[in-house]
């Protein structure tokens, strides 16, 4: 027996939370009967069904790597209209939920898969799972290094110090940094950079956990090689 948001997240057809709000809503029904949140069921067993409409068999379990354009938004809609990540993978012939987020204006590496417990376990803060990013600024970067890398807090937030490496610059008058954190709170990057006197000009994430971006390109997608995926602890 399961709880029935569990059930219906490893299925992949909704999110633990959006499941969550359908049972509140009503929408959501075991053997016929509506159910109640934090109640559980046998899905071998139970009619469970969503809007009517029966749930299906246990999916196969994917993941995919996402080169993160600007100007999409890490969500699978948007009622403002803007473009959204599940419109750069939908050819994948599955859905699948972004791991974490990237804000609007950031690129870079997007884990997606329909794995719930793999999203779970990668986000949660315990966990720990480092993610890079190379972040180009303006500013005092002298001074503002050894800010980044010590713990702060801003506007009420507390972020632990990032590990930071100032890379060779182009000459353009900004520079090149690579920032490592591991808690990936919301826009973490750019509202620590802010607090030190930096503006950031470009982030894009290059790494999480030991998955890297390599030469993916900007807006396309693949799927995750075997030694990807055992990294991860996927069997």
């Amino acid at each position: 027996m399961e709880r029935l948001q569990k059930i219906i997240s490893a299925r992949g057809v909704l999110s633990r939370r959006a499941a969550e709000t359908y049972i509140r809503q009503g929408r959501v029904t075991v053997n016929g009967v509506p159910a109640v949140l934090g109640q559980r069921a046998d899905p071998e067993r139970d009619l469970i069904a969503i809007d009517g409409v029966r749930l299906a068999g246990e999916e196969q379990r994917v993941y995919l790597m996402l080169n993160k354009p600007r100007g999409y938004v890490t969500t699978l809609s948007d009622e403002q209209g803007r473009k959204t990540v599940a419109q750069l993978v939908e050819d994948c012939g599955v859905r699948v939920y972004p791991v974490g987020r990237l804000d609007l204006n950031s690129e870079g590496l997007l884990l997606m898969t329909n794995d719930g417990a793999l999203t779970q376990r990668l986000t949660h803060p315990s966990h720990r799972v480092e993610k890079e990013y190379l972040v180009r600024v303006t500013g005092d970067v002298e001074s503002a290094v050894p800010k980044l890398r010590r713990d702060m807090t801003v506007k009420g937030v507390h972020y632990l110090g990032a590990r930071v490496r100032v890379l060779p610059g182009d000459g353009a008058g900004s520079s090149l940094l690579s920032v490592t954190i591991h808690q990936g709170k919301n826009r973490q990057v750019r509202n620590m950079c802010a607090a030190c006197g930096l503006k950031v000009h470009r982030l894009r994430r290059i790494r999480e956990g030991a998955l890297a971006l390599g030469e993916l390109k900007s807006g396309q997608w693949r799927w995750l090689t075997p030694e990807e995926r055992k990294d991860l602890g996927i069997t």
